[in-house]
């Protein structure tokens, strides 16, 4: 019962569904791992054996962090709400993170994950929509750098066709901005709203219509995107990679760090460069080559 009163307390925070989703997740991990084991929950040493025991099942760091976080925060709301004495695990420190590098996809992989996104010749209107929409999204994504939260939370008012832009209503951190959308991306989605507007639901606000007449999820969103990946041959792919390739590209295009910020939506440079480091050194080195300080 006070898990579902604290999802009532992030929902009044605003919190984004996937917040929501992975601190439930994590929680109601933890209380079920203590329930199993008869070890009462709200001590360090329950925290930490979980942990470990999470990292020795084979999860990844990242994972393991946003589970310890999720109990760590459900712990804070029940001291400040007075259901506990004090909050047991203040000052724990969170599992230290690897460094992962993530290369970004290649041009020839970005075509080929287009071309996957083209409906056969004749398709029945449904099954061109599915493409469409799709190909829509991809483009998106490729164009403006969305994270996949922010382009399923879009809505058909969101859009600026004609100008070339869509906002972002409320992004990571519950900030907002507005993106560029290029012609290309303009034209995919476009061609998406024709087929749209045939639709049974196409009176509803949610830009993206689901299969079957189901809402259009963030867990929608990866399968779709990842079925396209496979359908393309693109071995190791996951949604998130293409806000590393959009970053990556925007920087080798000559684009400005700042510029690739605030469309990306970064407050910190130190973000930006996460995602870009894989490839830090070759644009360095092509942009040495146009310096030619070699010439004296």
């Amino acid at each position: 019962m006070l898990a579902e009163s604290w999802q009532l307390a992030l929902r009044a925070e605003r919190k984004s569904p996937q917040t929501l989703k992975a601190y439930g997740e994590g929680v109601r991990q933890f209380l079920a791992w203590c329930t199993e084991r008869d070890v009462e929950p709200f001590t360090r040493a329950a925290l930490n054996l979980w942990v470990a025991q999470l990292l020795d099942g084979g999860s990844a760091a990242s994972t393991a962090r946003s589970r310890q976080l999720a109990v760590r925060r459900f712990s804070s709301w029940l001291a400040d709400e007075g259901e506990l004495a004090v909050d047991p695990f203040l000052g724990v420190k969170a599992p230290k993170l690897d460094e992962r590098i993530i290369e970004p996809m290649t041009e020839d992989e970005l075509r080929s994950l287009l071309k996957a996104c083209q409906p056969p010749k004749g398709a029945d209107p449904k099954v061109a929509l599915r493409y469409r929409r799709d190909e829509a999204i991809v483009r998106l994504m490729i164009d403006a750098g969305l994270r996949a939260g922010e382009v399923v939370a879009l809505e058909l008012d969101d859009l600026d066709l004609s100008g070339g832009s869509a906002i972002v209503r409320r992004g990571k951190g519950g900030k907002g901005r507005t993106v560029p959308v290029g012609p290309e991306a303009a034209l995919a989605l476009d061609r998406y709203l024709r087929l749209r507007r045939g639709h049974r639901l196409a009176d509803r606000s949610a830009l993206w219509l689901g299969d079957r007449g189901k809402g259009f999820t963030y867990d929608a969103l990866h399968k779709t995107l990842r079925e396209r990946a496979d359908a393309a041959g693109i071995v190791g792919f996951h949604p998130h990679k293409m806000r590393h390739t959009w970053a990556h590209r925007w920087l080798s295009a000559g684009g400005s760090e700042s510029g690739a910020m605030a469309v990306g939506g970064w407050t910190r440079p130190d973000m930006l460069m996460r995602y870009t480091k894989a490839q830090a050194s070759a644009r360095a080195a092509d942009e040495a080559r146009t310096l030619n300080l070699g010439e004296l």
